[in-house]
């Protein structure tokens, strides 16, 4: 298998886990309420109470792997490094709409990680750990699909069935906008890091360990 036909074989690998995964999302009790127009302001707290957590993690897990790319990844390196930087005070909006929606500051400061953020997150450190961790572009490809795919729908969902402002839902309308700049990125990562079937079947390997673990931190929300 060329280079070429390696990063075709990875885009239908995840191709065919993220219609598995949005499928199996709209299960998802908080999610299918959303969809179904019946999200009530403390469905809405709950959520972006349950994300903070795997927010403030983000940047950090993707610094983690960046700083185990060897000399042979060094501009896959670089760009790691970019969406890191681009992303890491993410959380401080998601703080900022949980108060805009009623809740209180120090709720979703003092707020532990459920049991789902619990295992994502370690699976996350556990990659970014080991050497060469390309794999985790399958990790960037889930969560940059959310923003891209699904952030946009939902934010302007809760702000039509919650009659709340943007500033309450502005986390979400922003990954709906500019994660399809970080999509973008995410190509470029992915024609630097596939030289082959190995690379290629880890990337999708990854995205399907993560859709599930991200699918556990919504269904297991407030279990702590």
């Amino acid at each position: 298998m060329t280079g070429d036909s390696a990063i075709e074989a990875t885009h239908r690998g995840l191709a065919r886990v993220w219609i598995d995964f949005e499928s199996a999302l709209s299960q998802v009790p908080v999610i299918a309420r959303l969809l179904s127009g019946r999200l009530r302001p403390e469905d809405y707290r709950r959520l972006l109470l349950n994300l903070r957590q795997q927010v403030v993690e983000g940047s950090r897990w993707i610094i983690r792997a960046a700083s185990n790319l060897g000399p042979a990844h060094e501009e896959l390196r670089s760009l790691f490094v970019l969406h890191a930087a681009a992303e890491h005070r993410d959380y401080r909006m998601l703080e900022d709409n949980y108060v805009a929606a009623g809740g209180v500051r120090e709720d979703i400061l003092s707020a532990r990680k459920n049991i789902g953020s619990e295992a994502l997150s370690a699976f996350m450190y556990q990659a970014a750990s080991k050497a060469d961790p390309v794999g985790l572009l399958g990790a960037m490809f889930i969560i940059e699909g959310l923003g891209n795919r699904l952030a946009r729908s939902w934010g302007e969902a809760v702000r039509a069935q919650l009659s709340l402002g943007e500033e309450a839902v502005s986390f979400l309308l922003y990954h709906g906008e500019n994660d399809g700049d970080h999509l973008d990125m995410f190509d470029r990562a992915l024609a630097l890091a596939v030289r082959g079937p190995a690379e290629s079947e880890d990337i999708v390997r990854h995205a399907r360990i993560v859709a599930r673990l991200y699918r556990l931190q919504l269904e297991e929300l407030d279990n702590v």
